[in-house]
């Protein structure tokens, strides 16, 4: 079954190894040259204490390579697409799957074999994508802090292959399910990209309780590394919060009255007179110490999504006659 399986899926292999070699030379030259680039501008700045500015000042690699980075998004769901929806479908639409199991292989052999060996695939070249993108994206990461940002936490990282073991899970799902190969291919893009989208934008902020750090508006806080702000704005003497911001809410200003008289004397005195008021800042976000454990969490999930959808194969294949 494995040669059989290696025979079946060898073009695919091909194509997927030839893709990652190309992508994998494009960013070994780019991100040789972005790391000297920051290394550069590190040891120029620290001698000019100037350090402060670098994020303004610099730019790294070109517009069109950030765009191809970013469109790795859509490895995982390519190969939920092309590996997993045709795995199972194909054979059940053209009958071929038949024909191995009267050969005295088994339906489950059959499925062990196959999926194994295209699940463990798709993992791997997940993976390998998103080390390479992970290891060109870190000048920029030091730079920018935005490795919590959608398109920054789904590229890089251990997520990437949770996400590709899901997707081709995916494809297989619905390809024992709806037998025909264009409907599961349909239904696999939409049910991937209609599931990061929820976990992405209500589930993630939530894998772990976020921290409120209450500030004075004088002297604003700001936590150390590629933090994730949820939310921010003012808290009022009475402890009521104001995430729109401090000084209006719907264009009506909050600031006490005394205080909007004292534009004139500058930001900082204004600021000054909203403190003496009871005003305070604040600020809700996941700490950058987190990142790993999100990255753990989300992995899981999705690990665990894509058990659940081979349980649904195997039980639908084993189980039903074809």
């Amino acid at each position: 079954m494995t040669w059989l399986t290696w025979r079946q899926h060898r073009h695919q292999a091909y194509i997927a190894a030839a893709a990652l070699a190309a992508f994998a030379v494009l960013l070994l030259v780019t991100g040789l040259q972005m790391a000297s680039q920051y290394r550069s501008a590190l040891a120029a700045c620290t001698a000019s204490h100037t350090c402060g500015t670098l994020p303004s000042t610099l730019t790294l690699g070109s517009p069109v390579l950030f765009i191809l980075v970013t469109l790795t998004l859509a490895v995982p769901c390519l190969l939920g697409v092309f590996w997993g929806g045709p795995l199972v479908a194909s054979e059940l639409e053209t009958g071929t799957g038949q024909f191995a199991w009267m050969q005295s292989v088994t339906r489950k052999r059959w499925l062990t074999v196959k999926s194994g060996w295209v699940l463990l695939g798709a993992t791997v070249w997940g993976g390998a994508v998103s080390a390479l993108v992970t290891w060109w994206s870190s000048p920029e990461n030091a730079l920018r802090h935005q490795n919590f940002d959608v398109g920054k936490f789904d590229i890089q990282g251990i997520v990437p292959m949770g996400y590709a073991l899901f997707a081709v899970a995916l494809g297989m799902a619905a390809g024992t399910v709806l037998r025909r190969t264009l409907p599961a291919l349909a239904v696999t893009l939409g049910v991937f990209a209609a599931l990061r989208l929820v976990i992405a934008t209500w589930l993630r902020p939530h894998y772990m309780s976020a921290i409120t750090t209450v500030f004075s508006v004088v002297r604003p806080a700001t936590p150390a590394g590629s933090y994730w702000l949820l939310t921010s704005g003012a808290v009022g003497p009475g402890g009521q919060r104001y995430s729109s911001g401090l000084l209006t809410i719907n264009n009506v200003p909050i600031i006490p009255r005394a205080c909007r008289t004292t534009f004139s004397q500058g930001v900082r005195g204004m600021l000054s007179c909203v403190r003496d008021h009871g005003f305070r800042g604040y600020l809700t976000y996941q700490p950058a110490s987190r990142y790993w454990a999100f990255q753990g969490i989300e992995t899981g999930v999705f690990v665990f999504l894509a058990a659940a959808l081979i349980a649904v194969t195997a039980f639908v294949l084993l189980r039903r006659d074809v």
